[in-house]
């Protein structure tokens, strides 16, 4: 896959099929989109295009907002649809002075000038534009005069079992990751890089990484114990993660850290790629720090019992 930032150097792409919108999550709702336009351009022998917009527009629009968080950064979703098998992803920054543009500007400037469109799918209910102004009806009475044909995947297929980045949302928030992973059709993941704690873990027999998220417009799943697969460089660990402020411990900040099984390397400064298989327990004081070994163990050989049949 191509990333391309911006249609300054972007040549007309071959029988491009072409499907817009921010694709957070890239869920599976999003995924129909995507095979779509994957059956078309194998059909038509072209090559397929997403036109996303990145910052997130309401980080633009509404810049005091801080409750909207995203299920994947900009590098989150381009990995997942390089996966797919996406063969163009066409970034454009977006701004208040793009958020001015017309629909028809936009489709003259980025979707006729930049991509050279060939067929453009859209999902149920897609507007694009100053005002959202431009959408399937817009586009299908404009077809001819652009020069390339419009197909509406319909709402049946892309919500057909309630789909949606709000339904992912309200599961992550609640410890449902299980549920989100049925969203999603993979684990939610994330990704940060491991800094100094305290060591307060490996006093109790249960070392950890403190994991620094640095997106901070991710969204974080609900506190508590989650088992979770560990991806550091090209090898997955299983392991246990808390998310929470510790009490135990009388801990003052909420904090990130993953228990990696069977591993004991120095890796401070590494990245790690975190996916949330299950949760375990929601977070809780205990009465001592041995009681908190204990249910650690417990939590351990779950986690294992849930990572082995997975």
């Amino acid at each position: 896959m191509i990333i391309h930032n911006g249609t300054a150097s972007i040549e007309p792409i071959k029988n491009a099929v072409v499907t817009i919108g921010t694709f957070d999550g890239v869920h599976l709702g999003h995924q129909e989109i995507l095979k779509r336009i994957i059956e078309l351009s194998r059909k038509n022998n072209g090559e397929t295009c997403l036109v996303t917009f990145w910052p997130h527009p309401r980080f633009v629009l509404k810049p005091d907002d801080d409750k909207l968080k995203l299920l994947s950064t900009f590098e989150e979703k381009a990995e997942t649809l390089r996966q797919i098998g996406l063969d163009h992803l066409l970034k454009i920054e977006f701004t208040k002075e793009f958020s001015t543009w017309s629909s028809e500007k936009f489709v003259q400037e980025v979707l006729i000038k930049a991509l050279g469109t060939q067929k453009l799918v859209i999902g149920y209910d897609h507007h694009f534009g100053k005002n959202r102004e431009g959408g399937f009806e817009y586009l299908q009475k404009n077809a001819s005069r652009y020069g390339f044909t419009v197909e509406e995947i319909s709402r049946q297929d892309v919500d057909d079992v309630g789909i949606s980045s709000t339904k992912i949302r309200n599961a992550l928030l609640s410890g449902d990751v299980k549920e989100a992973a049925t969203f999603l059709g993979r684990n939610y993941r994330l990704s940060g890089v491991v800094q100094e704690g305290d060591k307060i873990g490996r006093t109790i027999g249960y070392p950890t990484a403190n994991i620094a998220i640095d997106a901070n417009y991710k969204l974080i799943p609900a506190d508590g114990t989650y088992a979770v697969q560990v991806n550091l460089h090209d090898t997955q660990y299983q392991g246990m993660l808390n998310i929470g402020s510790r009490p135990t411990v009388n801990g003052k900040e909420k904090r990130m850290e993953v228990n990696i099984f069977n591993f004991n390397k120095d890796i401070y400064h590494e990245r790690l790629q975190i996916q949330f298989v299950e949760r375990l327990r929601a977070e809780q004081k205990f009465d001592s720090k041995e009681a908190l070994a204990d249910q650690l163990a417990r939590d351990k050989q779950q986690a294992q019992k849930i990572l082995n049949t997975n």
